[in-house]
């Protein structure tokens, strides 16, 4: 484990706006305890509190496997990918956040688009090419993708439009995906 450096601080920091704009800050500094990021191996970075992390020092590297949630991993080209396993966090402090059917639930969670024939509701002044994050009809999130369009554009758009392109969903436990996630 070992703090990001500054070039990754910014492209993580970068990603996560995207969907939770303004509350990074509260991400880090919360009230129970301040927290911070950490790079284990294979680039996986680690969301952790302080306290848990002190007390991982005295485990030597090679025994460590993780620590805290993983958020995501860099890529060899040096992009950062979100993991599901951050939706908890997303979905706390999300800017923008759709709502699908109940029809269009199962299809969002085998890692299809979200179409316009499922959209139940969409936050007002949603940009077009946002992160979101998508819930069910009970506010229980699902998932996060990118806005395909805008809000104002979702409400001219034909039925099988997309309006959010699939990212990552809680049915990528169930899809076998765990060397990607772990």
């Amino acid at each position: 484990m070992r703090p990001l450096t500054e070039e990754e601080t910014k492209v993580l920091f970068k990603k996560l706006v995207e969907y939770i704009g303004r509350s990074i800050e509260k991400l880090i500094n919360r009230s129970d305890e301040r927290h911070c990021f950490r790079l284990a191996s294979k680039d996986r970075v680690y969301y952790v509190s302080e306290s848990v992390m002190k007390a991982a020092t005295s485990i030597s590297r090679d025994n460590l496997l993780s620590l805290g949630t993983c958020l995501g991993k860099f890529t060899k080209s040096g992009k950062f990918r979100l993991h599901i396993t951050a939706l908890d966090y997303l979905s706390q402090y999300a800017q923008y956040k759709v709502w699908v059917k109940p029809s269009a639930e199962m299809s969002f969670l085998y890692g299809n688009n979200v179409l316009k024939s499922g959209l139940a509701r969409i936050t007002e002044s949603t940009p077009q090419y946002s992160g979101v994050v998508v819930y069910n009809m009970s506010d229980i999130p699902l998932g996060f993708g990118v806005a395909a369009q805008g809000t104002d554009a979702c409400k001219d758009l034909e039925p099988t439009g997309n309006v959010v392109l699939h990212q990552a969903d809680i049915g990528e436990y169930l899809r076998g995906m765990e060397d990607d996630i772990f």
